[in-house]
């Protein structure tokens, strides 16, 4: 009979854990990366929640506007949220995972106005486009604090195109498919603006979850396995590659 017990807690503790599901935030119009309209809600919800199937966690996804999904999340209203690059200020609040995919950061200009990496410090009073919420490279930041650039932070990439294109603002910055993607989207063509033939270094990006969750550190452990489980095997490659094709 002792055996029996043991053995049937034994399941029940399996089957609570592989039916766990985490409460997970993200914001829209942040394609290919997520948003509500994208095929399976954008290539990194896909690799998120195939990283969390991996380790037998399921997920619900909930959308709100960035600032708000990252503030209730650093509260630990949410389990986690994603994709975000590191900063300083985010690390003291948030344990990172490994990356989820590297961006390569391009300026995206009027072609009748080019303005590469090099013409930045030069570019006083320019007016930058980027998202509220999203945080800035060091070097973007420090030109912003010295005045140098005069920041403007609608809600998504979308409006810092749509703004560019109509000479309200002289620049935004961006993923090189992500600001491709954002030009498209709202019709632009390919002779209306210039991306930088250089770029402004790398960002990965991550899934995060709060330092005041009390199991943050379990959280980023299983979550890291599972995205090394689907590099192994080669299933994180495919996903990227059929997003970006």
């Amino acid at each position: 009979m002792r055996h029996w017990t043991a053995l049937l807690l034994s399941l029940l503790c399996c089957a609570t854990a592989q039916g766990e599901s985490l409460r997970l935030v993200t914001g829209d119009d942040y394609a290919p990366f997520t948003g509500k309209a994208l095929p399976g809600q954008g290539m990194l919800t896909q690799v998120v929640r195939a990283a969390l199937a991996e380790q037998g966690l399921g997920s619900t996804l909930e959308w709100l506007p960035w600032n708000r999904g990252y503030l209730k999340t650093r509260r630990g209203e949410y389990d986690g949220t994603f994709p975000y690059v590191r900063s300083p200020q985010r690390e003291a609040d948030f344990l990172y995972s490994a990356p989820l995919y590297v961006t390569e950061q391009h300026l995206f200009s009027r072609t009748e106005d080019r303005i590469e990496i090099g013409d930045l410090p030069g570019l006083a009073g320019r007016r930058l486009c980027y998202p509220l919420g999203w945080q800035p490279p060091q070097a973007i930041q420090e030109l912003i604090e010295a005045g140098v650039l005069q920041r403007h932070s609608p809600l998504g990439l979308k409006e810092c195109a749509q703004l560019l294109l109509l000479q309200r603002d002289d620049l935004f910055l961006a993923d090189r498919g992500l600001g491709e993607s954002a030009l498209r989207a709202i019709g632009a063509e390919a002779g209306q603006f210039h991306r930088s033939t250089t770029t402004l270094g790398n960002n990965t990006l991550h899934f995060i979850v709060s330092r005041r969750h009390p199991r943050a550190a379990e959280l980023i452990a299983r979550f890291d396995r599972g995205l090394a489980a689907l590099k192994a095997r080669g299933e994180y490659q495919r996903l990227i590659e059929s997003n970006l094709e």
